[in-house]
């Protein structure tokens, strides 16, 4: 099964929530100051260590990248860290609040 998924516009998002210039980024992952800007205009893809390393930086794992359907993987991994913490009762609050939500018209 053949999946679409454009590269350099998944980490233009990423990049972009985590409110980070890519000169900014690609100065940070020790690269001269185009290197993130020439890989979301289509112009160059990243070594498999580039890779992980734009992974890294951007706190997700290399799946989560791919995940085209979570917007904010960071996120959803943070919420569901903390949900491993709650009891059944308050488990149960946090899914009614999240079905409201995505009632709601909260999902995006």
């Amino acid at each position: 099964m053949y999946i679409d998924f454009n590269f350099s516009k998944r980490l233009s998002e990423l990049r972009a929530q985590k409110g980070v210039s890519a000169r900014d980024m690609s100065l940070s992952l020790g690269q001269n100051p185009t290197y993130i800007h020439k890989i979301e205009n289509g112009l160059a893809l990243p070594s498999m260590m580039g890779f992980f390393y734009i992974c890294e930086y951007l706190d997700i794992e290399p799946a989560e990248f791919f995940s085209h359907g979570i917007s904010s993987p960071s996120k959803v991994r943070e919420l569901m860290e903390d949900a491993q913490h709650l009891n059944r009762e308050q488990l149960d609050h946090l899914h009614l609040i999240v079905k409201d939500l995505l009632k709601s018209g909260g999902k995006k």
